[in-house]
């Protein structure tokens, strides 16, 4: 048997079904009197909302959508547990989607949940800037490790911490590094090319770059063999696990590191603290970045905050010192 539904609560009320359906989901829209008496009539009759059906009428979901690039990639871990903490504080529930660095397979992930979330938290996307505005009239949207003009994001300030690895590079004595570079579509691979580049012209050193390459351990075979030609001393890897994979490489073409080579990361997962030489990396609070950008989500889609420029939330970055930089030989 049927439980009692919404038109049974109205036809009882005398009042229309928007008035049931505010009375539950947005009560400050009706007048105390007639949301008491309808709350009355729906104790009466045994009815309980809908909490789906609700959602559909109201056009709030309580759930927000986190993408990353790769859920394999450690350096994900601290962003996800800082936006799924504040989603919780928040009594949200945390989607995650992989979008398996293709921006193919996010954006049919995204178009997907687009009906049922209140917005999305996109990290290091690989979407072209015309897609993400598209996704932005839509729902609410806050980019992590990424930028774009008209959006609000939340990331972590690696054009100073690229300027904090060339420094320590160069008061090592190395006057040649090399960019061993992330995807090509990845926002953040141009950005710390162009820090690093920077850096390195304002202290007198050679920058190079090769790659793409996808920031996977498995390769970090290629890039070693790609950055050893260039002849560089010092080797920036677009992320630890490539840095990883570099070293492993090199360990077996009989380079040391860092006597010969000094090898530098990005992200400070982990594994960076257990692999040998322990891995000097860029790292920082991944876990605020992603509470930072689950707050600014909950603001644009929930509370409903005025119109005004996009919030750009910027954090500090630290150098961790290890054991796989060391003095030019």
């Amino acid at each position: 048997m049927r439980g009692p539904t919404i038109y049974d609560v109205a036809s009882a009320a005398g009042v229309a079904t928007s008035t049931v359906s505010r009375a539950f989901s947005t009560p400050s829209r009706v007048g105390a009197a007639t949301r008491e008496h309808v709350l009355a009539v729906a104790e009466q009759l045994g009815y309980r909302p809908n909490p789906h059906a609700r959602a559909l009428l109201s056009d709030h979901h309580s759930t927000v959508a986190m993408v990353v690039s790769d859920i394999t990639n450690p350096h994900y871990f601290e962003l996800i547990r800082g936006a799924e903490m504040r989603a919780k504080a928040s009594e949200h529930t945390l989607v995650l989607v992989n979008a398996e660095e293709s921006a193919r397979i996010e954006l049919e992930q995204i178009q997907r949940l687009l009906p049922s979330v209140d917005g999305f938290v996109l990290a290091a996307s690989r979407l072209p800037d015309e897609n993400l505005a598209h996704l932005a009239a839509q729902r609410p949207v806050v980019l992590v490790s990424r930028e774009l003009p008209g959006l609000p994001c939340a990331l972590l300030d690696h054009v100073d911490g690229c300027r904090q690895i060339v420094q320590h590079l160069d008061s090592l004595g190395h006057r040649h590094l090399v960019y061993l570079a992330g995807p090509r579509s990845s926002w953040m691979a141009s950005t710390r090319w162009s820090a690093l580049r920077t850096a390195a012209d304002e202290a007198g050193m050679r920058a190079d770059r090769v790659g793409p390459f996808t920031p996977k351990v498995a390769q970090g075979g290629l890039a070693a063999d790609a950055a050893l030609v260039t002849g560089a001393t010092a080797f920036v890897a677009h992320n630890d696990l490539l840095a990883i994979g570099v070293v492993q490489r090199l360990q077996q073409r009989m380079v040391r590191v860092p006597a010969d080579v000094s090898v530098v990361g990005f992200d400070d997962i982990f594994a960076a603290d257990l692999c040998t030489p322990r891995l000097t990396t860029l790292g920082g609070a991944h876990a605020d970045v992603g509470r930072a950008a689950v707050e600014i989500l909950l603001k644009a889609a929930v509370r409903g905050t005025a119109d005004g420029p996009p919030v750009r939330v910027v954090l500090p970055t630290e150098l961790r010192l290890r054991e796989s930089t060391g003095p030019v030989a």
